[in-house]
């Protein structure tokens, strides 16, 4: 997600108001919750040396992702390099998606027992693993090769919160639900961790774009709505701790959705 930190959160606060009736249709709509969306994502700082090889390694595994998705096992399953590289952060990472913690944790078993688990690329690279939770995310079926994925952190503030999520749903659910119709988008979601390794108030929007296009028709559609209604930051802005803001780029290398 490439906008800079004060820039984005400026446009997605003034969406809470701005979409806030837009969207009151839509959320009357649905008639009940969507089940609960697990995902596992694992993350490595690969050596330059060795990111061909990571990317071999990662490869090898997409028939047999692919045969879990096939047969409800899994949502989702895909694999990225980052792009806004940081010191001793990430180089690669993947993730897989089920609705259910015993699917999640049945494939996890899997991989963690094929010969490649202990290969030198992996052994040689640092890792981190998160496990999160979600009610607000869609995607496209098909595997996509052209994907970008941005992910946004941020932190609420001390005593606020979004219960049921009935802000979220209201404003950027609604957006990235239009803009995943459109086409701009192969899927995105908001998650929460659900074993919490990092801040337990932070939450994480996840878009993967069609293309880099992808990702201009997304800001484009903030930058909008940023110029209908600058003075509706205000009440998303009221809930988020500014400071607490993070993104990630990357170039999704493949990706496969149900």
């Amino acid at each position: 997600m490439r906008r800079s930190l004060t820039g984005f959160l400026f446009v997605v606060c003034t969406l809470a108001i701005v979409m806030l009736g837009a969207a009151t249709a839509w959320t009357q709509s649905m008639s009940q919750e969507k089940p609960t969306l697990y995902t596992y994502v694992s993350e490595w700082a690969v050596p330059r040396a060795m990111w061909a090889d990571y990317q071999k390694t990662e490869a090898s595994g997409i028939d047999s992702m692919n045969k879990l998705v096939a047969d409800g096992t899994l949502v989702d399953f895909g694999s990225y390099s980052v792009l806004n590289h940081q010191e001793g952060r990430p180089t690669h990472g993947s993730w897989f998606s089920a609705y259910s913690m015993a699917n999640l944790m049945k494939v996890l078993q899997g991989l963690r027992s094929s010969p490649d688990a202990t290969g030198p690329v992996y052994c040689a690279s640092k890792h981190w693993d998160f496990i999160y939770e979600s009610r607000g995310y869609n995607g496209h079926s098909g595997t996509f090769k052209n994907g970008y994925l941005r992910v946004g952190r941020w932190k609420y503030k001390a005593g606020a919160s979004d219960p049921d999520g009935k802000i979220m749903k209201a404003t950027m659910v609604a957006v990235l639900e239009k803009l995943l119709a459109d086409g701009a988008l192969h899927g995105y979601q908001i998650d929460e961790e659900t074993i919490h390794s990092s801040d337990p108030d932070a939450f994480y929007l996840a878009i993967v774009a069609n293309g880099a296009e992808g990702i201009d028709k997304f800001n484009a559609a903030l930058e909008e709505s940023e110029k209908k209604n600058p003075a509706g930051m205000a009440g998303f802005e009221s809930l988020l701790d500014t400071q607490g803001h993070r993104d990630t780029l990357a170039f999704v290398d493949t990706m496969t959705h149900k």
